[in-house]
């Protein structure tokens, strides 16, 4: 092969390659990073329609929250499946099909009559949605260089907490004007438009249109291929001994987070600490915008220090601190409340480098795989916590003071955040390179 025909020198025969590849890198960003706006939206709102919900369907406590985790419990089932299909198949092709069926799910659940119908609406909407988060890390992992991989995963975590964001208080704010039906609907035509345009202007890697991968443009190596059949690349990461601290890491602070932010804690602020709806959705706007921020700043100060477990243990170790005060239900004033908040949104930014440690332990091929494993313990922790606590507040019952009601839901969220917090401690170091290949 003559220097004419290598990869790299493909690429740098082309003077605007470099703008083209930004161009088609931020291209496919914004538009999976929407989609996975809209998980973030469609797993928080609960929440804000909590009290809506149970009126429509005459729920109780228990069935409100199997309703919210029917979305889990499929996005959970879909995770290591949408890690082999985004080895094999690429992003593109899944994210618009997922795009098409959170459509059809969340227009079902707009409609739903009873509450059979919008267990199955949330249940495809949690199916549709399930495969963005992975795939855009894939996307990430093809289309930046390693070295930015953890601010990346930062970024587009503050991108898909504004869809948290705005299931909050802005729909609470939306909800005075229209119906919770009327927003399900309408989301449903911006999954089916953002499943159309992830058809025609995604490339699942700078191969498909034509350059060389980033490695290679660097004068390195591309990252060798899997040899084999998927089922041996996914053996490989689960009999890889590194990959488990991560795992358990993501179910007991992740899917703590998110069981709590995506539907109890605003029952929580109204029951105990007697706050308006409004007010209650702002502390959880709050908690999750300092989660965003969180999620770019360990990423950030992980790429830059070229270590791991430092930011990771100091922040796991600040969530779990932020959860005391609720344990003991202490009295606090609203500044106190919000400060409490934003900072537990902060400081669970620290599960969010989990994407990069695992990726960085297992081959560069199986990156899919391996981001998909551990992410399957975010939400096998929620769809577990969310009607746990839910059945704990049934068997309370009304008669008892709030803070009673609630002692042993939040207890059991404190013990998951420590047990998230014990795996972070044996998370394998990997100084920001692939330890894998």
């Amino acid at each position: 092969m003559t220097k004419a025909t290598l990869p790299h020198a493909k690429s740098a025969a082309h003077p605007d390659v470099h703008a083209r590849l930004r161009r088609l890198r931020w291209t496919a960003f914004a538009l999976v990073a929407a989609s996975y706006m809209l998980a973030f939206f469609h797993r928080i709102a609960p929440a804000a329609i909590a009290t809506d919900l149970q009126q429509a369907f005459s729920a109780s406590a228990a069935a409100l929250g199997g309703l919210a985790a029917t979305y889990f419990y499929v996005y959970t089932a879909m995770q290591i499946p949408t890690g082999i299909l985004v080895d094999t198949l690429g992003p593109r092709r899944i994210v618009t099909l997922g795009g098409v069926i959170a459509a059809i799910g969340s227009v079902l659940f707009g409609y739903a009559a009873t509450l059979t119908e919008a267990s199955v609406g949330r249940m495809l909407i949690g199916l549709g949605v399930s495969v963005a988060f992975i795939a855009l890390l894939k996307l990430n992992a093809a289309w930046f260089h390693d070295r930015h991989f953890g601010t990346v995963v930062g970024l587009t975590l503050v991108l898909g907490n504004v869809g948290s964001v705005l299931a909050a208080a802005p729909l609470a704010w939306v909800l005075q004007f229209t119906t919770w039906r009327t927003v399900f609907i309408v989301l449903g035509g911006v999954s089916l438009v953002l499943a159309v345009l992830t058809w025609l202007f995604v490339r699942d890697h700078p191969g498909e249109a034509g350059l060389s991968s980033l490695r290679e443009m660097d004068g390195h190596a591309a990252h060798p291929p899997h040899a084999g059949h998927w089922f041996g690349g996914l053996k490989t990461v689960l009999r890889n001994p590194a990959t488990w601290p991560i795992f358990w890491m993501n179910l007991g602070m992740g899917g703590s987070f998110i069981a709590f932010a995506g539907l109890w804690a605003v029952p929580f602020l109204q029951d105990v600490y007697g706050m308006p709806r409004v007010a209650a959705t702002q502390h959880t706007s709050l908690m999750l915008a300092g989660f965003a921020a969180g999620a770019f700043a360990v990423g950030l100060v992980s790429d830059r220090l070229g270590r791991r477990r430092p930011v990771l243990i100091a922040t796991a170790l600040a969530h779990l601190l932020c959860w005391l005060p609720l344990v003991l239900a202490l009295p606090m004033p609203p500044a106190a409340s919000y400060f409490l908040f934003l900072l537990m949104g902060l400081s669970a930014g620290s599960f969010t480098l989990s994407w990069a440690c695992v990726k960085e332990v297992n081959p560069h091929a199986l990156s899919g795989m391996a981001t998909s494993v551990v992410n399957t313990g975010v939400f096998l922790g929620t769809g577990i916590l969310q009607p746990l606590v839910g059945w704990t507040l049934d068997r309370a019952g009304t008669s008892q003071d709030a803070a009673v009601q609630y002692q042993t839901g939040i207890l059991i969220f404190f013990a998951c955040v420590a047990a998230g917090f014990v795996g972070s401690l044996r998370v394998r170091e990997t100084w920001c390179r692939y330890r894998g290949d």
